[in-house]
Order: structure tokens, then sequence, then C-alpha cells
């Protein structure tokens, strides 16, 4: 049965026609500066240019879309919920007011609702989408499913993208940049340690590795670990059969055959991820 998503509902989930308190006067004007940001806003880096083009587009057709917004602590003051880079850029054409729709939200709502918008548009690296899922989970109890229906990802991929929390800084910074791929990234978390993910990050970075080099870089390095007994090669079949495993699952997995019979061993680095995997196998088997 396919999982309803939380996305699907589009500005229906940023704009309820129920509980706006404009939802019978239609938009409102208010003054930029009586507007802050979203305290709670999941995405930490906006492109100069990309701000410039849209000041621009302001400038010449106003702001088409309005921006949500919720009242604040202080009188005639609000706070965004959905619609900063618009903000940013409105203040950056010289726009003294704004079109708003004002609506009721809590804390937890200012990190889902600021959520759905930007990962609707695809404007979110993975660290920030991480670092909300993280608020949600942590400062507001929610479980990972909880999160999957909030914000239409499948459980298992809130686990992974959590999971990119526990990268080294030198990993998380070069994520950020663009200098490795996600791929890359998780494929980094199954070394032991940061110190081993940044040395192997630089060995990307000057080789230019792909990630399945990468992937067999990593796997080459935690074979040989003396914490674990040489693993006797395998035969091309197997590792074909191995990666497509490894690919499924999204983590790492270790297929050892024997004369008779063999294992197959799936590792996991959270009970979060057990519980995703458990799902994910007991689901397409039944």
């Amino acid at each position: 049965m396919a999982r309803k998503s939380g996305l699907g509902k589009g500005l229906d989930a940023l704009i309820p026609r129920s509980d706006s308190r404009l939802a019978t006067q239609g938009i409102a004007l208010i003054s930029v500066d009586n507007i802050t940001p979203n305290p709670r806003q999941p995405r930490a880096r906006f492109d100069p240019e990309e701000l410039q083009e849209l000041a621009a587009s302001i400038l010449e057709h106003g702001v088409i879309q309005p921006l949500v917004v919720t009242e604040s602590d202080q009188p005639e003051k609000f706070v965004l919920i959905a619609g900063e880079r618009r903000w940013m850029a409105a203040r950056q054409a010289g726009l003294r007011k704004v079109p708003v729709i004002l609506r009721e939200a809590s804390d937890q709502q200012l990190v889902e609702l600021a959520l759905v918008e930007n990962v609707q548009r695809a404007d979110l690296n993975p660290l920030e989408a991480a670092e909300a899922f993280r608020q949600l989970s942590q400062d507001f109890g929610l479980s990972h499913e909880e999160i999957s229906d909030r914000v239409g990802k499948s459980r298992a991929a809130i686990t992974n993208t959590l999971r990119l929390l526990n990268l080294s800084e030198s990993v998380k910074t070069a994520l950020i940049e663009e200098k490795i791929s996600e791929g890359h990234a998780r494929t980094l978390l199954s070394l032991p340690t940061e110190q081993a993910q940044s040395t192997v990050l630089e060995t990307i970075l000057k080789k230019d590795l792909n990630v399945r080099q990468t992937e067999e870089l990593v796997r080459n390095l935690t074979d040989q670990t003396p914490q674990s007994p040489a693993r006797p090669e395998i035969i091309p079949e197997l590792r074909a059969l191995e990666e497509r495993l490894r690919s499924h699952l999204g983590t790492r997995v270790s297929l050892n055959r024997r004369r008779k019979g063999g294992t197959l061993v799936i590792h996991f680095y959270s009970d979060e991820e057990l519980d995703a995997l458990v799902d994910k196998l007991l689901g397409e088997m039944e």
C-alpha cells in the first residue's frame, strides 16, 4: 500500500483555511521590518546570486506568493513560517511591505512547516534536512515514523538522513560545499572513527573517486581491520549480489559463501536503523 505523502497537501499544509485568522480577510500587507526569520528554519544557506535574481524579479513583478507568518510575543511583530527567501529578496529589492497570510503555529509546527516548504522545493542540503529531523526527534519527541508521515519520506530515509549528523566535521563541510555527494557521505559512515572518515575523504578528493570506487575503498579498509578475520576472496557473482543488497538496503552487507551454505550479515548503526531494516525486510516478505 503506497504511503500517503505529507508533501502532497502542498500549500494546504501551510495555509489551512480552517484555522487561518485572516482566512475571511484574505491577504494582508505588513511591514518587512515587523517580520523576523523563523528561528527553527532548517535552511542555513541562501545563494547570494539567486537572491539577487529573485530581488530583481520582485522589483519588477512584486511578491506573487504571500509569505506565511505567525504572531510573535511582541505586539504587531510576526515570525516567518514559510517564505524566508522571498522576505530577504523583498528587503533587498527595497519593498516596505509584503503580502502575508497569518496562521497560528507552535514551535514544533514552525519546524514542520518550514521543513515541508523546503523539501517541496528541494532547497535543503542533506545536513540541513538531518538537523530539522533531529529537532523534531529530540526537541519534540517525534518518532522516525511520525516524522516520516509529516514530511512524506520513508522511515528508512529519515533514519539514514539523521545518520549524516555522525559524520566528521571535514566530511560535513565537503558535503555542504558539494565536493562530495550524499552517496559518498553515507559510505564514509561505515568507517569506525571520524579520523578514518577524514582520511578517506582526502583520498576521494585527491583521486576524484566516484561513489562505487569509494565503496570499494571503504570495504577494503574495513575488511582489513584487525578485529575482523581475513575474508576469503568472493567470486564476482556473489560480489555483485552483495552490491545489490547493499544498494537496496542502504547499509553495509557482507555475504560469505562456505562449502555448504554461508552467512549474510546486514550491518546497522542504531536502533532506529534496525527498525527500518526490519520493516523493509518483513514488509517485502508479507
